[in-house]
């Protein structure tokens, strides 16, 4: 069991930086993210977020019920603002904008974007190209859908590096990164940064400089959005 790098601790949460690699849950004999916290910490703890498998960056672990339903609200309600980092072999098909729509099921697991919208997946992103068949994503996810960041990076034919399962070239690691946080906790606005786990491609020197240089990424200008996604 690798020893889970903690990021910031309240009285009523811990913010910690989950490997790219680690399920989310227990699976067989491999002991999951939120059993090891609770062992490295000697705390017990509620999940009230999740990452998948691939992605690195922040997780919010509540230490109370009282806690766990607050975040459920704050989530529930749009008032939790996440920011990712992802790198991708692909040119989009747009620099920058909106990823809206409904999320389907397909084989084996998987999901993709369709064109309806009862009940859309919505992703803001900012994309950089730094090297030849490299380019850097901000994400900006308005709604919390399963593979949602992924999904939407392969409906703008630029797939997730490491991320087979969505045709991504492979890679040692899948490259998203959970890197922001940013919400009001009982009046007191926190905001939270994951610059660790960012390792391989993640660390070439282009990248890492433009990473740098997003150092505060709740102040990019994403537009605002109108209806009841909108924060």
């Amino acid at each position: 069991m690798q020893t889970l790098s903690l990021v910031a601790e309240h009285d009523d949460f811990l913010v910690i930086n989950k490997p790219s690699g680690v399920n989310f849950h227990t699976e067989s004999d491999e002991l999951g993210l939120v059993e090891q916290a609770r062992q490295q910490f000697a705390s017990e703890l509620w999940p009230v977020h999740r990452l998948d498998k691939l992605t690195s960056g922040l997780l919010l672990l509540a230490k109370s019920k009282v806690a766990t339903a607050r975040f459920q609200e704050l989530f529930s309600q749009g008032l939790v603002n996440k920011y990712y980092l992802a790198l991708a072999t692909n040119k989009p098909k747009k620099k920058q904008g909106l990823i809206k729509g409904d999320m389907l099921k397909a084989r084996n697991g998987s999901w993709k974007l369709g064109h309806s919208q009862s009940k859309p997946a919505i992703t803001q992103f900012f994309s950089y190209a730094l090297l030849p068949k490299r380019r850097l994503f901000l994400l900006k996810p308005h709604t919390g859908r399963t593979h949602q960041l992924r999904v939407a990076l392969k409906s703008l034919g630029s797939p997730i590096l490491g991320d087979v399962r969505y045709s991504g070239d492979s890679a040692e690691r899948g490259y998203l990164h959970a890197y922001g946080l940013t919400f009001d906790w009982h009046g007191e606005q926190l905001r939270f940064l994951a610059t660790g786990n960012l390792d391989g491609e993640f660390e070439r020197f282009e990248v890492a400089e433009k990473i740098v240089s997003l150092a505060k990424p709740w102040v990019m200008n994403f537009p605002t959005l109108s209806g009841p996604t909108a924060k």
